[in-house]
């Protein structure tokens, strides 16, 4: 089974940074995805970066130029780092995986992905 563990959240002052990690274990895919979502209290899980296996990256307009996401295939890693944090990031933020990456996947949907880690809260303060 696939299993994806997220950690890395916490709390940080406004302007700080902060990096996510994603591990998953159990992949054994070619072409796949894997995104970082996030929720907040009151709202719907949105997509906020999204990675492929052959190393396209996808942004929500609301982090371009502040979040980066990356990845490290032969630890099984993705990663998200997020600078010039503001209080609205504040969110639990969630990985997710799609196993098969093809054309027409919506980078940024939650319903394209099939497997979720559990989340870790961020926290950030003005």
């Amino acid at each position: 089974d696939v299993q994806l563990q997220a950690s890395g959240g916490g709390l940080v002052q406004a302007g700080g940074s902060l990096r996510l990690s994603c591990a998953a274990s159990g992949w054994h895919f070619d072409s796949y995805g894997v995104g970082w979502f996030r929720q907040a209290p009151g709202k719907e899980r949105e997509g906020v970066s999204c990675i492929t296996s052959d190393g396209r990256t996808y942004y929500a307009d609301s982090v371009k130029g502040r979040f980066t996401i990356s990845s490290d295939h032969a630890k099984n890693m993705v990663y998200l780092q997020m600078d010039s944090l503001e209080p609205e990031d504040t969110a639990v933020y969630y990985c997710a995986a799609v196993r098969l990456w093809v054309a027409g996947v919506e980078p940024l949907n939650k319903d394209e992905y099939d497997d979720w880690g559990q989340g870790t809260q961020v926290t950030v303060s003005s």
